[in-house]
């Protein structure tokens, strides 16, 4: 069957609202779907759609569909895993995304491995080349590069799915920029029968009460970023960065090394294995950098590095660097904030 000119975005939708890291994908889907000349299109599954159009168009997408029935919200894995694999083998798409939150995570295994299509976890860049085996001297063009780091972070690593559709990938939260394509674009909208692609056994799991914790840390939408990480040495060190962060107004956050050395929470923690920052100012404390966690905060405006190593590989990223030991250097930037913003 030949590739149908689309590229698809798995939408979440939760209390009204189409979740960020789906818009972000729109953003990125239609930059991918110009390059490949193809449409971008939308797949929202749950209950109460009504309007949800009105949230995805001015991200570009061209195509809207809509599964809307009272059992699809809130998210179950069959039904919603049965919409994608039976409507997919119908419009077979070039490249499907979708958000690698615990639905992504547990929805794109379950529609890959129906389809054979393989699927890249945690992409930290996506995009558009060509490609040829070495083996057989074969040329592909214009396929999806699933670019992240691999081999505990040694490399960056780019996949490729030359023969099996669609093509898919996770991308974290925040890693992609969320932008309006055009406010007033519009698009078409397919309403799909639910009865049309699940099946009366897709329901069998029924939820009859569900709490979501909302996070206490909003490190993501924080300007300014106090980040520490392994060379802290210490949970009470930890304490003169919040001192910092709250001397400017900022938020503290950790590299994977400091979270697992249990210096600080995992809600904190920045990078491929945590969140995705792009805050105006990143002070970096006793973060040597390595690839997951610059892959985290690299967009950041301004990078502050303070590291007793003046080799520490954070530092050919970042636009000031502190040579010396935080414990000397926080306390003096604390002191000459203070006494310079009165």
């Amino acid at each position: 069957m030949a590739d149908n000119n689309n590229l698809i975005v798995y939408c979440e939708y939760e209390d009204g609202r189409v979740a960020d890291v789906s818009l972000e994908l729109l953003t990125k889907g239609r930059v991918l779907a110009d390059r490949l000349g193809v449409k971008l299109e939308a797949l929202v599954i749950g209950d109460k759609l009504d309007g949800v159009e009105k949230q995805i168009f001015p991200y570009g997408a061209d195509t809207v569909y809509k599964v809307e029935e009272a059992r699809l919200y809130p998210y179950t894995s069959n039904p919603h895993a049965a919409v994608l694999i039976n409507l997919f083998r119908e419009i077979n798409p070039q490249v499907c995304l979708m958000g690698a939150t615990c639905i992504g995570r547990d929805l794109g295994p379950r529609v890959s491995s129906c389809l054979h299509s393989g699927l890249t976890a945690d992409c930290t860049s996506l995009e558009i080349g060509d490609h040829t085996d070495p083996k057989t001297g074969k040329e592909y063009k214009d396929l999806l590069y699933q670019i992240r780091p691999a081999f505990g972070g040694n490399i960056v690593a780019t996949i490729v799915n030359p023969d099996c559709r669609p093509q898919m990938a996770t991308v974290r939260e925040g890693v992609m920029k969320k932008e309006i394509y055009n406010p007033d674009h519009c698009g078409s909208v397919v309403s799909l029968d639910a009865n049309k692609y699940t099946s009366p056994e897709d329901y069998v799991v029924e939820i009859i009460d569900r709490h979501i914790e909302k996070s206490k840390v909003n490190i993501k939408g924080a300007s300014i970023i106090v980040a520490g990480g392994y060379g802290v040495g210490s949970k009470e060190n930890f304490q003169l960065l919040y001192d910092l962060a709250e001397t400017l107004g900022g938020e503290v956050g950790a590299s994977r090394a400091a979270v697992d050395a249990g210096f600080i929470e995992h809600e904190r923690q920045i990078g491929q294995t945590g969140v995705t920052v792009r805050p105006k100012l990143y002070i970096a404390c006793g973060i040597s950098g390595q690839i997951q966690h610059i892959a985290g905060m690299q967009d950041s405006s301004i990078i502050i590095s303070i590291n007793p190593d003046p080799n520490a590989p954070i530092n050919a990223i970042a636009d000031y660097v502190i040579t010396g030991n935080m414990e000397e250097v926080v306390p003096k930037l604390i002191n000459y904030y203070k006494k310079n913003s009165k």
